[in-house]
């Protein structure tokens, strides 16, 4: 099985015991930030529509989520 690089950033944040539950709350939500803005631009220009991003973006989301943090969509329009 493949592991994809978000995967190693996450399981690197999730094992990383020296960070705070907020700080690792921080990490993800970054992550999160530049993963969307990849989404957004799969979405909106002539790039590949899907290389992994939007898993990535379910990734993060379940690993706030696993952390107590939802995640706050911002509407319909949200790309």
């Amino acid at each position: 099985m493949t592991i994809s690089t978000m995967e190693l950033k996450l399981n690197a944040i999730r094992t990383d015991t020296g960070l705070s539950r907020k700080e690792k709350i921080e990490k993800l939500e970054r992550l999160r930030t530049e993963a969307r803005a990849l989404q957004r631009a799969a979405t909106e220009s002539a790039m590949v529509a899907d290389d992994g991003w939007f898993e990535d973006m379910h990734l993060i989301d379940t690993e706030l989520e696993n952390l107590g943090r939802g995640v706050e969509e911002k509407g319909a329009a949200t790309l």
